[in-house]
């Protein structure tokens, strides 16, 4: 039997008074990331109990809305590439994609 290796991956979140995000910061000491900045982060955990997916998704209050459109879009399209790779669905991740230019095209992205 081999030996488990745990990782950690830390994410600290400065809020204000009213709870909105001033700042995000993240760790992940196996990737080489020691408290970099960040400021907007999507997060997404399966609970398999409840049959539900669980979220946390957080900006700070000073995230560009130009820049959250891209962060959208990139998001869409990591999340096709993750899709394929999980199930091996080619057809539904060309579908997904077509949707990722259409999102692109309507928000009026540079294309990347």
């Amino acid at each position: 039997m081999s030996d488990l290796k745990k990782s950690e991956i830390k994410i600290q979140v400065e809020v204000d008074e009213n709870n909105v995000p001033e700042t995000l910061n993240w760790s992940a000491q196996d990737g080489g990331i020691d408290n970099e900045e960040a400021k907007a982060m999507l997060l997404s955990l399966w609970d398999s109990k409840s049959q539900e997916t669980l979220r946390i998704d957080l900006w700070t209050k000073d995230m560009p809305v130009d820049e959250m459109k891209v962060f959208f879009h990139q998001t869409l399209v990591a999340l096709s590439d993750t899709f394929y790779r999980a199930t091996e669905d080619e057809k539904m991740m060309e579908t997904m994609k077509d949707f990722c230019d259409y999102f692109a095209d309507k928000l009026e992205l540079k294309k990347e």
